[in-house]
């Protein structure tokens, strides 16, 4: 294990300028992780009734600091999923090394973990930096943790470049690096994921369902776990309707299509129908988040201002603001991963790229291509994403007695596929680097 932290270190001592803003990705990605572990863990060292001249008394209860804790800790999700789309990319950028540890003796097994290491170091660097301006922010403040509080601290510096390594490697465990300068992806079984997901959402559904027949107790919510269940499920749905779709048009279009554009896109989707599940599910799943969330908060602050009006509403509008950030940043970064992982696709298929571009293919139509592999499976799952998100605050409305159900987060999904695309826009830069013809030299 020392032998492959030493050359994880020389690798990344040696990096080419091209991995610079991979690892650069991937210390921010370490930097975000290192400070919403750290802010839970201030928040979760507090103890009793507090009085904290922040967040309008959020944080003074035990009750409500569990929700914010609870909140942060899921903010890490998103990040790791970031962490997992640089590792992948960056094994593509590191193919010869690679290649040439195996002709060194190396095993595949070992290749993956000096990769993942790489990642580590990257991620070290970003911890310290995370709690380097942390610890400047509570000299700002004023606020000087208990002594518990501390030893998590250093936990978290040390176990967030430990977590990406396993992610990195979790990532890496299908790639197999050839003596021969190749890098080959073992595709896994379609939808496995999607439907481990399914099981589990039908799990929630069964449980919740037996709650409110047959009521243990005041302790247990069964509506929590309903609303869990469904978000799940059709999370999952839609995480399987982005592959199957995805190969149905690819096939479907294979056949059909006259534009060169529509006719590549179309060729890759029934390739490798389960890539596109793979880079949106984070997406698709906090966007089934996102509608619901949105539709909630409009019928909380319809009845907030109405006839039940508390006397304290920056309380509530505190919190209401609190999760709505959390839904916003877990989405920028869930888009971060999607623009990554276009960057990684793109990478991977520099050589054939390269062909197509030195038989004649302008960069023009490409990059189209590169946007309907988005564009084309990401519509339908988007739509059952929706309708997911508008059972959840519709059924909230009934439940409430709200006098009417919001429009506004219909427009979620559509603002979601904007970005998405837009996401996608930002590796076509990349595009044309990488499928310079000077990428046959080394095929």
């Amino acid at each position: 294990m020392k032998a492959d932290i030493r050359i994880a270190w020389i690798l990344a001592r040696g990096s080419e300028r091209r991995e610079r803003w991979r690892a650069s990705l991937t210390l921010f990605g370490a930097l975000l992780a290192t400070g919403f572990a750290l802010a839970a863990v201030t928040v979760a060292s507090l103890s009793g009734q507090v009085s904290i001249p922040y967040a309008h008394g959020l944080l003074d209860r035990p009750g409500e600091r569990a929700g914010v804790v609870f909140t942060l800790v899921l903010l890490l999700v998103p990040v790791l999923g970031l962490l997992g789309q640089c590792a992948r990319i960056g094994a593509v950028h590191r193919s010869r090394r690679m290649a040439g540890l195996r002709l060194a003796g190396a095993s595949p097994g070992q290749v993956r973990r000096i990769a993942a290491a790489e990642s580590s170091l990257a991620c070290l660097a970003g911890s310290a930096a995370g709690f380097t301006a942390f610890l400047v922010l509570l000299a700002v403040v004023g606020h000087t943790p208990r002594p518990a509080a501390w030893a998590g601290f250093a936990a978290v510096v040390l176990g967030v470049p430990v977590a990406a390594a396993l992610v990195s490697a979790l990532a890496l465990r299908r790639l197999v690096a050839s003596p021969l300068d190749h890098v080959r992806r073992t595709a896994p079984d379609p939808g496995r994921r999607a439907a481990a997901g399914l099981l589990v959402a039908a799990l929630l559904l069964a449980l919740s369902a037996l709650l409110l027949l047959f009521p243990v107790g005041p302790q247990v919510t069964p509506p929590v776990l309903l609303v869990l269940a469904l978000v799940l499920l059709t999370g999952a749905g839609a995480i399987w309707v982005a592959g199957a779709s995805a190969g149905y048009l690819g096939r479907r279009l294979t056949r059909r299509a006259e534009r060169p554009a529509v006719l590549i896109a179309a060729s890759r989707l029934a390739h490798d129908p389960w890539a596109a599940a793979r880079t949106h599910a984070a997406l698709l799943l906090l966007t089934v988040v996102a509608v619901g969330f949105v539709g909630v908060r409009e019928i909380l602050l319809d009845m907030l201002t109405g006839a039940w009006r508390p006397a304290d509403m920056a309380f509530y509008t505190t919190g209401i603001d609190l999760v709505g950030a959390a839904v916003l940043i877990a989405l920028a970064i869930a888009l971060c991963a999607l623009a990554v992982g276009t960057a990684e696709s793109l990478a991977t298929r520099r050589r054939g790229l390269a062909i197509q571009v030195a038989a004649g293919v302008p960069h023009r139509v490409l990059a189209e291509a590169t946007l309907l592999e988005t564009a084309l499976p990401l519509a339908p799952a988007l739509l059952l994403a929706c309708l997911g998100g508008t059972l959840v605050h519709v059924g909230y409305a009934m439940v409430a007695g709200a006098a009417s159900i919001p429009l506004l987060p219909l427009l979620v999904p559509v603002t979601v596929y904007a970005a998405c695309l837009l996401a996608a826009a930002t590796s076509l830069p990349l595009l044309r680097r990488a499928a310079h013809p000077a990428e046959l030299r080394f095929s």
